[in-house]
């Protein structure tokens, strides 16, 4: 989003994240400029946890405020991390207009709050809605998708994994941190899958697991697993992506965003702490549109598991069918949804103030 603003509609754009983290580095990497902001999250389950919590929202909201004051943006946009409270909070008393990105089927803690405020909230799913303060403000734009992932290809991602042609593609990932449970039962399959005719498994296990899950897979496979690589991470998780015949992946918000935007088929395995148990809710429209096959995380250790794997990469038709289902349900101008909105309430905003033009 913050790129789409800045190259084309020639914002000036800062990025607001935590110190040390993933957006610190990609925000200073894109060129962006980037705020630093303490936030910490809380265990719903240990309630004393969240005194801190709310003591480090305090701090960093009176920063944030101070930031609003030397920046003097025109408008705030908000994805419902930790640290979009304490900003949102600081925009509305600043008199700063707010527009909110809700990826989840159950809006988050943060994005309820501040959806008293919003002057809109954009969602991925209509019933989304629902779950904020003002539901009339929602504007269903859908999730945004990478331009990487959106420009993808399958002859790039096999040439780079050194995957052929004729190849049939598992590929399974759990993001970006991996999922050991899903790691460990797609490596019980080894024996399943290595009779699969031509079938090559690109497994991302997370950098923390992939040693780990490679050793298990040669105990397992009794040596060299031929046809089978393990990655930690993968820059190109676009192109990957397109040169899968099939995925095996968890159901976050931005994972089926993808799936839908390059119509791939998939067996979906929800993680099951989610929060209000959201990644269910999410994975619900691609199982009822026939994209997807739902799998409890509770059931990959039994033979559903398995028998839905090798169903799918035997029936090719099938695949095919839900590939293109899967497509049906993409909204690859979720970007440009979420920045119009957005400029429209900067450019209403400027003009209260008395200003003529693009905001800033």
């Amino acid at each position: 989003m913050a790129e789409l603003l800045r190259d084309e509609e020639l914002c000036d754009v800062a990025f607001v994240g935590t110190r040390d983290s993933l957006e610190a580095r990609l925000a200073t990497e894109a060129g962006l400029a980037f705020f630093p902001v303490p936030a910490k999250g809380f265990d719903r389950g240990a309630p004393l946890s969240a005194f801190p919590a709310a003591w480090t929202a305090v701090a960093s909201m009176a920063r944030c405020l101070r930031l609003l004051r030397l920046w003097r943006p025109d408008i705030v946009i908000g994805f419902g991390g930790y640290v979009s409270l304490p900003l949102g909070l600081a925009a509305a008393i600043a008199g700063i207009p707010i527009v909110l990105h809700e990826q989840n089927a159950v809006p988050g803690l943060a994005n309820r709050i501040l959806s008293q405020w919003a002057a809109a909230v954009c969602v991925t799913y209509q019933a989304s809605a629902q779950g904020l303060r003002r539901p009339a403000r929602a504007v269903v734009s859908g999730n945004p998708v990478r331009p990487a992932v959106m420009a993808s290809n399958s002859a790039a991602g096999r040439k780079a994994l050194h995957l052929g042609k004729a190849d049939l593609v598992l590929l399974v990932f759990g993001g970006s941190r991996g999922a050991k449970h899903l790691n460990s039962a797609i490596v019980d399959l080894y024996p399943r899958l290595s009779v699969v005719p031509k079938v090559k498994v690109v497994l991302v296990a997370g950098p923390d697991e992939a040693a780990t899950v490679e050793a298990r897979l040669k105990e397992v496979a009794g040596g060299t697993a031929a046809g089978w690589q393990v990655h930690g991470y993968l820059n190109d998780m676009g192109d990957a992506l397109a040169a899968a015949d099939l995925v095996v992946c968890r159901a976050g918000a931005t994972t089926i965003a993808e799936l839908t935007a390059l119509g791939k088929p998939a067996v979906v395995v929800p993680y099951p702490y989610a929060t209000d148990g959201h990644q269910r809710l999410n994975a619900q429209a691609l199982v009822e549109a026939g994209a997807a096959v739902e799998v409890l995380d509770g059931d990959l250790d039994t033979p559903m598991f398995g028998s839905a794997v090798l169903r799918l990469l035997a029936e090719r038709d099938v695949r095919e069918r839900m590939g293109a289902a899967a497509a049906t349900l993409a909204r690859p101008l979720a970007a440009h949804v979420i920045a119009e909105t957005a400029l429209d309430e900067a450019c209403a905003y400027r003009r209260r103030r008395g200003f003529v033009g693009a905001s800033s």
